[in-house]
């Protein structure tokens, strides 16, 4: 076997149509998502001044994986995994609902928005433990990196252009009502996904009747029995997140401390925006890169570009150096993570889909809260610059773990075999 990794080489317009529903149901989501991702901190802050609550909040909406990650990916696997996504989808609205109806009654508490954000992401976990096994079904395993890469590049052009979006709705709406565009998006993303009949994978019906631990942990067994995946998992996964949840937590109070931004002003947009739009770079990358690299050099290549990319950002000297850096930081960033989402969901069976991939998210997203609340709490006693400075360390310790492990030496992997097909 060659030294690059077994993967399709068809394109994009191969992948079935049935998938490209699935695609625009997620690209609307995506859209209303990354407007309350610039909202809702600068709600917090707006309300509150406080570095320590305004990154709470990405806390809140990472914590829900390390607690639900495993009952969710099993869930996901033994049931329908389309009308768990709609359900979902239904209850974000509900939840994202509640922020502008509480403004417009005048009930509105920083607590709410906590409780909303939290809500939301718990039912995130069980949507995306779903749409892991759904990618494969619906697309092909053969089409796997393609639609990956089709879905992360979607991601980020929300991500890109929904944040200048929130800019502009912050300039003439109150922060609380725009988050009813959100909410908005996930009933559109609910119909669509309703409509759509082809089977979102087989449900894995050899187990017990009931969900046991037993079926649970099978993830996460296969997980660590795969040394390219475990390493990927444990040395990437979570290091890189604790660096990222200081990173992305701290946006706005980057933007305001060391930039000199207003609290509100649209520019903060733009950061996100900047940085969205390195993670279009990497989602069109991926295929590329991955046809001259092996995946686990790849990762640990822009595992070490992370943490260099992220001090470029603690020590920019402008508004414009930083919109730079911030895009180079996330492209690294989108590189390690979406990388390892492709591998995973080539190498694992369908029946273990929704578990293995879920297990590998609760390791990695692990380090997000925590990344989040040090960065925090480092900020209120410190330059942002400082504590962003610091932050840089867990993912350039995992870099250097790295060259020491499977990421380095592991041979292209074998992808498994297709699940039969079923349904139209």
């Amino acid at each position: 076997m060659s030294g690059r990794d077994a993967g399709p080489g068809a394109g994009a317009l191969k992948i079935p149509r049935i998938f490209w529903v699935f695609w625009t149901a997620r690209t609307l989501s995506w859209t209303g998502t990354g407007i309350s991702g610039v909202v809702l901190p600068v709600l917090i802050y707006d309300r509150t001044g406080s570095p320590a609550l305004t990154t709470l909040l990405a806390a809140a909406e990472a914590v829900p994986y390390l607690v639900l990650g495993l009952p969710a990916g099993a869930v996901a696997d033994r049931f329908g995994r389309r009308w768990l996504m709609v359900g979902c989808d239904l209850g974000c609205a509900a939840l994202m609902g509640s922020i502008p109806l509480a403004w417009a009654l005048g009930g509105l508490s920083t607590g709410l928005v906590l409780l909303a954000a939290l809500g939301a992401a718990t039912a995130f976990v069980f949507f995306d433990a779903a749409s892991f096994g759904a990618v494969p079904a619906l697309a092909g395993r053969e089409h796997v990196v393609s639609a990956v890469s089709g879905l992360s590049a979607a991601s980020a052009v929300t991500s890109m252009i929904a944040p200048a979006v929130a800019g502009g709705l912050l300039a003439v709406l109150a922060p609380a009502q725009a988050v009813i565009v959100d909410a908005a998006s996930y009933l559109v993303s609910a119909a669509a996904l309703a409509s759509i009949r082809r089977p979102f994978g087989r449900p894995d019906t050899a187990g017990r009747p009931r969900l046991a631990w037993s079926d649970m942990l099978e993830g996460a067994r296969f997980l660590w029995r795969q040394p390219l995946l475990r390493a990927m998992t444990l040395l990437a996964g979570t290091p890189v997140s604790v660096t990222g949840g200081a990173g992305v937590g701290l946006i706005v109070i980057y933007a305001v401390r060391a930039l000199g931004l207003a609290r509100t002003d649209p520019r903060i947009g733009l950061l996100y925006s900047a940085g969205a739009a390195g993670s279009v770079a990497a989602a069109l990358a991926l295929p590329r890169a991955r046809r001259w690299l092996r995946a686990g050099r790849l990762t640990l290549l822009f595992l070490s570009l992370d943490a260099a990319t992220l001090a470029w950002v603690a020590l920019a000297p402008g508004f414009a150096v930083a919109l730079a850096a911030l895009a180079c930081w996330q492209f690294c960033y989108s590189m390690v993570t979406i990388n390892g989402i492709t591998l995973r969901q080539q190498l694992t069976p369908d029946r273990l889909q929704s578990r293995v991939n879920t297990t590998a998210r609760m390791l990695g997203w692990g380090g997000y809260p925590f990344g989040a609340l040090i960065g925090g709490g480092l900020a209120e006693v410190l330059p942002v610059r400082v504590t962003l400075l610091v932050m840089c360390a867990p993912a350039a310790a995992a870099a250097a773990a790295g060259l020491r492990s499977p990421l380095r030496r592991a041979p292209a992997p074998v992808p498994a075999a297709p699940a039969p097909a079923t349904g139209r």
